[in-house]
């Protein structure tokens, strides 16, 4: 099993790259949000991967993250949910904006990824739901694939060397929104009600940390 490559990218496409691991060259498949983040080509990246295996296909699935990859994982779960749309509900909405809408039972922004319609939506929300905020919980436990250098052979170094790219910035927002559920799950709070609070004020409120999101979904669970 492949679960992550480290190499230099040698060619970008629409929905995939071809990533040199030492003289071997993987073809990746990727959703938008992780193209339009790995660097050009000849730079150094890292992806969390995930082999789909078929009698007449092997297809390698990358991720700048774990929580990208389980959600990848977990989404496919569903009945009707293939790896093509998958990949095209993470590039619209990042995983985190999936577990979000899940989690709030929003079938608008499950539907604005291309090709999922209202019944693959409503379905993904009905099968899901309730396994939303353990995975939210883990999300700030999961780390982002950091690069790592390239390998050098034994012979003369070339005039320009490749120069590995900055790993991207792994947001706070996961990891205050599962500290925040946390908190809350431990004050008596269901989980499921706890986790659409969270999900409610990071929505409203993306530079919140914890303490803020705890304050705020205290008061939206507080009796009416």
């Amino acid at each position: 099993m492949i679960g992550k490559l480290s190499g230099v990218v040698d060619w970008k496409g629409s929905d995939q790259v071809l990533l040199d691991v030492r003289g071997v060259g993987y073809i990746v498949h990727v959703n938008d949000r992780t193209l339009a983040s790995l660097p050009p080509a000849g730079q150094a990246a890292s992806l969390y991967t995930d082999l789909m295996v078929r009698e007449d296909l092997l297809q390698l699935f990358g991720f700048l993250t774990l929580f990208d990859r389980e959600w990848h994982r977990l989404l496919m779960t569903v009945q009707g949910v293939g790896a093509k749309a998958s990949m095209a509900m993470l590039g619209a909405l990042g995983a985190e904006g999936v577990a979000r809408a899940i989690a709030l039972g929003d079938a608008r922004s499950i539907q604005s990824a291309p090709g999922v319609g209202p019944k693959l939506a409503q379905r993904v929300i009905l099968e899901l739901k309730s396994k939303a905020p353990a995975m939210m919980a883990l999300g700030g436990t999961m780390p982002a694939a950091s690069v790592v250098e390239p390998f050098e052979a034994a012979e003369p170094a070339p005039a320009k060397r490749r120069t590995p790219a900055a790993p991207p910035p792994v947001s706070n927002r996961a990891a205050f929104s599962a500290d925040a559920l946390s908190a809350l799950v431990n004050l008596g709070y269901a989980q499921g009600d706890a986790a659409q609070a969270v999900m409610t004020i990071s929505a409203e409120n993306p530079d919140a940390d914890t303490a803020t999101m705890i304050r705020a979904a205290l008061k939206l669970l507080a009796p009416k």
